[in-house]
C-alpha cells in the first residue's frame, strides 16, 4: 500500500491517542475502513483462529489497545493508515454502536424513532458521529454482560449494530468517501443504553426457517398509524413517508392509505400533502419491484 500524506496519518494517530486517553481501545484503519495491519497468519490460518495470542500484530479488533506506546507501534507498522476504529464491547465503556444508515432508501433514524415509540424507550442525547454518506453513529455504553452481538438490519432496515467483536470508525478518520466528524453540540460522553433497547439488542435472532403467521405484517398497522399521529414539527413528512413505505413493504399500502392520511392530517399536514407523500412511497415500492425483476 502507498503511504498517505503525512499529515493525514499523523492526524489519525492524534485522534486515536485522544480516544485512547478517554478509555476507548483503538486500532488503525485503512481508507476503506478495514484494519490496517495484515494478519501474520495469512496463507496459513490458525485453527482455532489466533486472536493475538501469538504476540504479533495483525488480529484486527483483537489488537485494540488504550496504551499509547502500543498505538504508536501499530500506526508505525501501518503508515498507510488514515483512520482508526474504536473496539466495541470492551471495558471500561463496553461501547455499543447504533449505525443509522440513509442509503438505498433506508432511513435509520426514523426507524429507530419508531422502535423507541413502539417499545417505550427514550433515545438519549449521546455521542453522535456523522458519516460521509449522510448517516450517523450513536454511541451508547452497555453492561459487561450479556454481550451485544453485531447485526445488519436485524432491528429494522437502516439500523446496523456494532457490538462485541466489532468496531466503530472514530471521528476524525479519513476514508475513501470522506471524513467522519462529531455532530456539532454532541455530548462528550456516551449515554447508557436504555433497558428496553438492550433487550432488543440481546434477544435471540428470529429463526430463518420460521415464516410469519399469514396476514401478520412485519410492522403492525396500528403502530404505524400511531407513529405518524405522534409526529413532532419538522418530522411530519419524513414519518409519513417512512410509515407508508413500511405499509407497502408489508402489502398493506392500499389498506392503510386512508388511516395514514387521517393520521397525517391530525399532525397538521393537508390532505393533499399527505396523499402526495403516500404516492411517493407507493412509487418507490414499484421502482424497487422493477429492479428486483
Amino acid at each position: 500500500m502507498s503511504a498517505p500524506p503525512e499529515d493525514a496519518h499523523a492526524a489519525a494517530l492524534a485522534h486515536a491517542l485522544l480516544a485512547a486517553d478517554r478509555g476507548y481501545p483503538v486500532i488503525p484503519l485503512t481508507r476503506s475502513k478495514l484494519p490496517a495491519i495484515r494478519s501474520p497468519h495469512r496463507g496459513h490460518p490458525e485453527v482455532p483462529p489466533c486472536r493475538g495470542e501469538c504476540g504479533r500484530l495483525g488480529h484486527g479488533v483483537h489488537d485494540a489497545s488504550t496504551d499509547p506506546l502500543t498505538i504508536r507501534r501499530m500506526f508505525a507498522t501501518a503508515p498507510w493508515a488514515i483512520g482508526y476504529g474504536l473496539a466495541c464491547g470492551q471495558p471500561p465503556h463496553h461501547l455499543i454502536g447504533i449505525d443509522l444508515d440513509t442509503k438505498n432508501g433506508a432511513d435509520g433514524l426514523t426507524a429507530l424513532r419508531f422502535l423507541a415509540e413502539q417499545h417505550g424507550f427514550p433515545i438519549p442525547p449521546t455521542v453522535t458521529v456523522l458519516t460521509p454518506s449522510g448517516g450517523r453513529h450513536l454511541w451508547l455504553t452497555g453492561p459487561p454482560s450479556p454481550p451485544v452481538p453485531n447485526s445488519v438490519g436485524r432491528l429494522a432496515p437502516g439500523i446496523d449494530i456494532r457490538g462485541a467483536g466489532g468496531y466503530l470508525v472514530g471521528p476524525g478518520s479519513l476514508t475513501a468517501h470522506g471524513r467522519y466528524a462529531l455532530e456539532p453540540g454532541s455530548p462528550q460522553r456516551p449515554a447508557p443504553v436504555p433497558n428496553a433497547l438492550l433487550t432488543l439488542l440481546t434477544a435471540p435472532p428470529p429463526s430463518t426457517h420460521r415464516e410469519p403467521p399469514e396476514g401478520v405484517p412485519p410492522q403492525p398497522a396500528a403502530a404505524l398509524v400511531r407513529f405518524v399521529r405522534a409526529s413532532p414539527p419538522g418530522q411530519r413528512n419524513a414519518r409519513l413517508f417512512w410509515a407508508a413505505c413500511r405499509a407497502y413493504d408489508s402489502g398493506l399500502g392500499q389498506e392503510l392509505t386512508a388511516r395514514l392520511t387521517e393520521a397525517a392530517r391530525h399532525t397538521g399536514l393537508s390532505a393533499q400533502e399527505a396523499r402526495a407523500t403516500i404516492t411517493s412511497a407507493a412509487r418507490r415500492r414499484q421502482e424497487q419491484r422493477g429492479r428486483e425483476r
